[in-house]
C-alpha cells in the first residue's frame, strides 16, 4: 500500500517534470523557428541586403538649362567587428578633422539600433558622409593605419546655378522621424527638406536597388545569395523640367540686393511661374557640403533671415495694388460704372479726409481712379457695398459678399503652389469686426481695408496672381514651378482654369484704367516699348506702422494676349514708383525679349542692383 502510494507520487512528479519539459521545447521551438520576429533575426544574420543607391533625378529650368546635377561624394565606412579596441582615437580624429569626442559620437550612433535599424558589426556602416576628393585623397594616405575603415563613393547634389535657392531647396540626412514614416530610408540616407527638392523628393529619388549577400555565422560576407537572381535593379529618379526662366530669376535677384521683399512673375495663360525672388537669398550649394549643417546655422542667424521664404511665407499689405481687384468687385456689385464719379479733394471727404489722397482731378471715374491711384474712389465704393441696405439687408451680409469676391481672386487662402511652407495671408470675416465693434460698425470702420490696408495681408505670390487674373480677364491657373516630369503627366490641378466669377467685361475695364497708368500715370517709367509691347501696371505704397512705406508693383504685357504677369514688393522702399516700377519694368523687358534689355532697361537694372536699404533689425 505504502508502496503503490510512493510509485503514484513519483509518477505524477515525472509527468509534471514531463509535462514543464514538453512546454518548455515546445515554447523554445515557437521562438526560435515559428517566431516572425525570429525568423526575421535570422535572415538578418544569414544574409545582409546592401542598398544599390540609385542617381537622384537632374533639374533643368524651361529652355534646357541646367540648374541641378549630381557629382562623386564619398562615405567614411566601419567595420566595428574589425575596429580593434585600441583603437588610436585621437590619431584618427585629427586625421578627419573633426574632434574626439565628435569621433566617439559618431560611433555610438553607429551601434545604436534605433538610429541604425540595418546595424551588424560585421559589414561596412557609413560613419561619415559627405567627404570631398580632396578629403578622401588625405585620408586614404592614412587609412592603412586604421583597420575596420573604408571609404565608399556615392552621388550627391551639384548646385549649377547659384540662384532660386528657394525654390531649388536642400537635401538633409533622413532623421529619426523620416525613417519611421518611409521604410524605404535607410540610416544615412539623404531626402529633400525644402522647395522642389522636398516637394517631388520621392520622385527624384528613385528607387533604391538591393543586392542580398550572404553571410557566415559571424556576419562575414561570402558572396551572393542565389547568384545575385533575387536582386533588384535600381531605377534612377526622374528629372524634372522647371518652368523657371534662370536669366530671369537671376536678373531678379540681382535687382533685389541689399533689400528685403519680393518678386513673383507669372505666365497668366498657363499657371507657370516664371521668376521666384525673395530677397535675403543665399547660395544652394552651401547646403550641398559636408559643412552644410554650420552653414544653415548661420543662415538660420542671419540678417533678415535669409531662409524665410518671403514670396509665398510674407505677409503684407498689399497697398494700392488692392484696388484693381476692388475695381472689379464693385463694377460686378453694381456699386459702380465705368462712368461712375465720386469726389476726392485731397482725401476721402465722409471722413474729412482721411485716408489723404495725392494731387489730381477731382472727381475720378474708374479708369482714372486707377491712372491716378485714388484712395477715395475706393473708400466711396467701400461705402456704398456695406452701408446701402437696398442692396444688402446687414453689414455683415454685405462684408461676406465682397469677402467671397476676395477669396475667389486667391486671397485668404493658399494659392496650392507646388512648394512647401505657402502661407495664406488673412482676410478677415465680419465677426471679427462684430466682436471688435460689439455688432455695430459699418464701412467707416474699416475703412483702410477698401484700399488694401488694415487687416488684409497677402503674399507676393497671392499679388501675382491677382495680374495674372487680370491679364487673363478673370480667371487663373494654380501657380506651379513644375513644368514636366520625365515619364509623368502633369497633375490636372495645374492645367485646370478656375473662375473668380467676374464677367470678363468688367475686367476689361480695369485694364484699360492700368493701360492709362502706365501711359500717363503713376506708373510711366514702366513703360518701357511704346508700340512694340502696351504695358498694364499699378502702383503700390503701402503703408508700414514700424517704419517707413513698402514699395509694390503690379503689372504685366503685352495688354493683348499677354506673356508674363508681375508682382514686386520692396519692404521699406518707399512710394511704389521708386523700386517698384523699375524693377518690374526690367523683369517685363527681359522677358519679352528674349533675355535682352535695351540701354535703358540695363541703366535701371543696375542702377537698382547697385541701391541698397538700411534695415535696423533682424526682423
Amino acid at each position: 500500500m505504502v508502496n503503490d502510494q510512493y510509485y503514484q507520487r513519483r509518477l505524477l512528479m515525472i509527468l509534471f517534470v514531463a509535462f514543464i519539459a514538453v512546454t518548455f521545447i515546445a515554447r523554445l521551438f515557437y521562438l526560435q523557428v515559428l517566431s516572425p520576429n525570429y525568423q526575421e533575426r535570422a535572415k538578418r544574420n544569414a544574409y545582409y541586403n546592401k542598398a544599390i543607391y540609385p542617381a537622384r533625378g537632374i533639374i533643368f529650368d524651361r529652355n534646357g538649362n541646367l540648374l541641378v546635377a549630381n557629382k562623386p561624394a564619398y562615405d567614411l565606412m566601419v567595420t566595428m567587428s574589425e575596429v580593434p579596441k585600441d583603437l588610436d582615437t585621437l590619431s584618427l580624429a585629427r586625421v578627419l578633422s573633426v574632434s574626439v569626442e565628435e569621433l566617439r559620437l559618431s560611433l555610438q550612433k553607429v551601434k545604436d539600433r534605433k538610429i541604425n535599424r540595418g546595424y551588424s558589426p560585421y559589414t561596412p556602416q557609413i560613419l561619415m558622409s559627405h567627404l570631398e576628393p580632396r578629403e578622401v585623397a588625405r585620408l586614404q594616405e592614412q587609412l592603412y593605419k586604421y583597420t575596420g575603415f573604408s571609404v565608399q563613393s556615392r552621388t550627391i547634389r551639384h548646385y549649377e546655378y547659384h540662384h532660386a535657392a528657394h525654390i531649388l531647396g536642400y537635401l538633409s540626412e533622413a532623421s529619426s522621424l523620416d525613417l519611421e514614416r518611409d521604410s524605404s530610408l535607410a540610416a544615412g540616407d539623404y531626402i529633400g527638406k525644402s522647395g522642389v527638392e522636398r516637394r517631388y523628393d520621392s520622385l527624384l529619388r528613385g528607387t533604391k536597388g538591393q543586392e542580398i549577400l550572404l553571410r557566415d555565422s559571424r556576419g562575414r560576407i561570402k558572396g551572393k545569395y542565389n547568384n545575385g537572381l533575387d536582386d533588384t535593379p535600381m531605377v534612377n529618379g526622374r528629372d524634372l523640367t522647371l518652368s523657371i526662366d534662370s536669366g530671369l530669376q537671376a536678373i531678379g535677384e540681382r535687382m533685389m540686393r541689399g533689400k528685403r521683399g519680393a518678386i513673383v512673375a507669372i505666365e497668366p495663360e498657363t499657371g507657370e511661374v516664371l521668376a521666384l525672388v525673395t530677397s535675403p537669398t543665399f547660395d544652394p550649394e552651401i547646403l550641398a557640403g559636408k559643412d552644410k549643417g554650420e552653414q544653415y546655422k548661420l543662415l538660420e542667424q542671419g540678417e533678415g533671415k535669409p531662409l524665410l521664404n518671403r514670396a509665398i511665407m510674407g505677409g503684407y499689405p498689399p497697398g494700392s495694388t488692392f484696388k484693381a481687384g476692388q475695381a472689379a468687385i464693385f463694377l460686378e456689385e453694381k456699386v459702380v460704372t465705368p462712368e461712375t464719379r465720386f469726389s476726392c479733394f485731397r482725401g476721402y471727404p465722409l471722413l474729412r479726409g482721411r485716408p489723404k489722397c495725392h494731387p489730381h482731378a477731382p472727381s475720378p471715374n474708374l479708369t482714372y481712379s486707377l491712372e491716378t491711384s485714388c484712395n477715395a474712389y475706393y473708400c466711396w465704393g467701400m461705402h456704398f457695398l456695406l452701408d446701402d441696405r437696398k442692396r444688402h439687408r446687414t453689414v455683415q451680409e454685405a462684408f461676406e459678399a465682397w469677402k467671397n469676391h476676395i477669396i475667389a481672386l486667391g486671397y485668404g487662402y493658399k494659392t496650392g503652389i507646388d512648394l512647401p511652407g505657402e502661407k495664406r495671408g488673412y482676410i478677415p470675416n465680419s465677426k471679427v469686426y462684430d466682436k471688435v465693434y460689439k455688432g455695430r460698425w459699418n464701412s467707416s470702420s474699416i475703412i483702410s481695408i477698401s484700399i488694401g490696408q488694415g487687416e488684409v495681408l497677402a503674399t507676393p505670390l497671392q499679388i501675382a496672381n491677382l495680374v495674372a487674373i487680370i491679364a487673363n480677364r478673370g480667371y487663373w491657373h494654380r501657380p506651379h514651378v513644375i513644368h514636366a516630369i520625365a515619364g509623368v503627366p502633369l497633375d490636372t490641378a495645374y492645367t485646370n482654369k478656375q473662375q473668380t466669377g467676374i464677367k470678363s467685361s468688367n475686367w476689361e475695364y480695369v485694364v484699360e484704367g492700368m493701360s492709362r497708368a502706365v501711359k500717363a500715370g503713376t506708373c510711366r517709367a514702366a513703360n518701357f516699348a511704346p508700340g512694340e509691347f502696351e504695358v498694364c501696371g499699378k502702383t503700390g505704397t503701402a503703408q508700414n506702422p514700424h517704419g517707413h512705406d513698402h514699395s509694390a508693383f503690379i503689372g504685366f504685357a503685352p495688354r493683348h494676349s499677354p506673356r508674363i504677369a508681375v508682382s514686386v514688393y520692396v519692404e521699406n522702399g518707399g512710394f511704389g514708383a521708386k523700386y517698384g516700377v523699375p524693377m518690374g519694368r526690367v523683369m517685363m523687358e527681359y522677358y519679352l525679349r528674349k533675355g535682352k534689355l535695351s540701354g535703358g532697361g540695363q541703366s535701371v537694372a543696375n542702377a537698382m542692383a547697385a541701391s541698397s536699404i538700411s534695415y535696423y533689425s533682424n526682423n
